[in-house]
């Protein structure tokens, strides 16, 4: 199983933050709430 972690770790990794940068620079469209974000994900937005 480590090996699998291993291998595939910076794949897991990259993805995580494909998908934090594509949900920081969107917005719920739904009239429900949208929940916080971290501070630090504030830093990957493209319009400051």
């Amino acid at each position: 199983m480590k090996k699998i972690m291993y291998k595939f770790g910076s794949a897991f990794a990259s993805l995580a933050l494909l998908v934090t940068v594509a949900n920081v620079n969107s917005s719920c469209f739904f009239m429900a709430h949208q929940p916080e974000l971290p501070k630090s994900a504030n830093r990957l937005k493209k319009n400051r």
